[in-house]
């Protein structure tokens, strides 16, 4: 399907081309990194249609159906910002059925969902295959950490607004309103410095016209 031209799309279009002109060929893992869930998986929708509609044979798969049950991260400690950005995940699940396997390729079975978040309960799997040239498009947070980038063939960090203001100093520490996930965030970002691991960061304060960012490397 052909899609009217906007700037979004225009956008996305050209950041096909440039994955593709260089992962076009074997098995290729995009991630979509990113605070804001909403904007981080729309984005990664729109970008898998715009490899669909190249006709380039495309998988979606999101983090959250990738976390542990809540009685297995209670494993790790009471709920805090540390346990979220640690333990949150299964990386060795999501390793596993649906990472190794989609990069392996051949006749090798892949799985793109594997746990209910909202009901707390593992999902019977779907084994998938895919042709010899695919792109796997998987959107979540903390996906820039130190042992998963390695595994990404490009990765996305997209920014919104609200990002100034979530990563600004004192953020809502005064009146004592910081939540776990704020802080959770904040670790990874002093951690892991996501903008710079990124091969590409995207602003979408307006998502009808999202602009790169082009970092200053001095």
């Amino acid at each position: 399907m052909k899609f009217v031209s906007t700037p979004r799309i225009e956008f996305l279009r050209e950041l096909s081309t440039e994955i593709l002109g260089v992962y076009g060929l074997g098995r290729t893992v995009v991630a979509i990194d990113g605070t804001d869930a909403a904007e981080r998986a729309a984005f990664a929708d729109d970008l898998a249609a715009v490899f669909d509609e190249r006709e380039h044979p495309v998988f979606r798969a999101s983090l959250r159906d990738f976390r542990r049950s809540r009685a297995e991260q209670e494993r790790f400690g009471p709920e805090s910002p540390e346990r979220l950005l640690r333990y949150l995940y299964d990386f060795s699940l999501l390793r596993r059925v649906l990472l190794d396997p989609f990069r392996l390729g051949g006749s090798a079975g892949f799985v793109t969902r594997a746990f209910d978040t909202d009901r707390d309960t593992w999902i019977q799997p779907t084994w998938l295959t895919g042709p010899p040239d695919a792109t796997l498009i998987l959107d979540g947070e903390y996906l820039n950490r130190k042992e998963l980038r390695d595994l990404w063939s490009y990765s996305v960090l997209v920014e919104t607004e609200a990002d100034a203001v979530r990563f600004g100093p004192g953020e809502g520490d005064e009146a004592g309103t910081v939540n776990e996930h704020v802080v959770a965030d904040r670790l990874y970002r002093g951690e892991v410095r996501p903008r710079s691991r990124a091969t590409a960061v995207v602003d979408v304060s307006n998502p009808d016209d999202p602009r790169r960012v082009f970092l200053d490397s001095c």
